[in-house]
């Protein structure tokens, strides 16, 4: 019996990928995250945690939940030595850098913003022909178009929220860089400066990157993976 491979966004930045028998997490922010669909305890079987950039609403619960799952970290050097003082098991890189997972390649990528620790990040995650891009929080940038090029991303989980990131219309201008084939916007309505309706970067993407189809889901919600 094969397994499905999914996309399952829990809220925030935080999403949780089922890919090539692997369990990941990104910016495992659950526990006062007001719009988290599970709480850390939830999770026994991790294999790797990809953290963006070193602010509380991404590093989150990482390190309780490596700790318990014994979930490799990976992030940016300096995010990852944060992660092994806490007792996590670690792999820091940088950005441009790649590993492996098992079958899995992970890419990480630039973001435009800032970080208490080290530089903002986001990750390429590639498996067979399938590439997942999580953009981390960033701002605009030109950028990922030669990642992508080296890289192509069928799935792109992108900010929306504005004040700290991307609005939906530059998110939709992002988007039209790479042209991926599904956009499932995160990072909006957790609170009141980024509220969104996501609805509106739908539209925006029929206008900017009109071959892209959005992904709307609501936390806990999640997507299979076509590949």
């Amino acid at each position: 019996m094969t397994s499905i491979n999914y996309i399952r966004w829990l809220g925030h930045a935080a999403f949780e990928i089922k890919l090539a028998g692997k369990t990941l997490l990104i910016d495992p922010w659950l526990k006062d995250n007001p719009m988290a669909a599970e709480q850390p305890e939830a999770y026994t079987q991790v294999d790797a945690i990809l953290v963006t950039h070193m602010h509380g609403d991404h590093f989150g619960d990482t390190a309780e939940i490596a700790k318990k799952t014994g979930a490799t970290v990976i992030g940016v050097y300096e995010v990852a030595l944060e992660a092994e003082k806490k007792g996590a098991k670690t792999m820091g890189m940088n950005i441009g850098g790649t590993l492996t997972l098992g079958e899995i390649k992970i890419i990480m990528t630039p973001a435009l913003h800032t970080s208490q620790k080290g530089a903002p990040a986001g990750y390429i995650i590639r498996h067979r022909n399938l590439g997942i891009y999580h953009a981390g929080d960033t701002g605009l940038f030109g950028d990922i178009a030669l990642y992508a090029k080296l890289y192509p991303i069928d799935y792109a989980l992108i900010p929306i929220g504005g004040h700290y990131t991307m609005d939906p219309e530059q998110a939709a201008l992002f988007v039209s860089l790479f042209n991926p084939k599904y956009a499932i916007p995160m990072h909006y309505n957790t609170f009141p400066p980024i509220r969104q309706n996501p609805e509106n970067f739908a539209q925006q993407l029929k206008k900017h990157a009109p071959n892209t189809i959005p992904i709307i889901l609501k936390p806990g919600e999640k997507t299979e993976i076509k590949q």
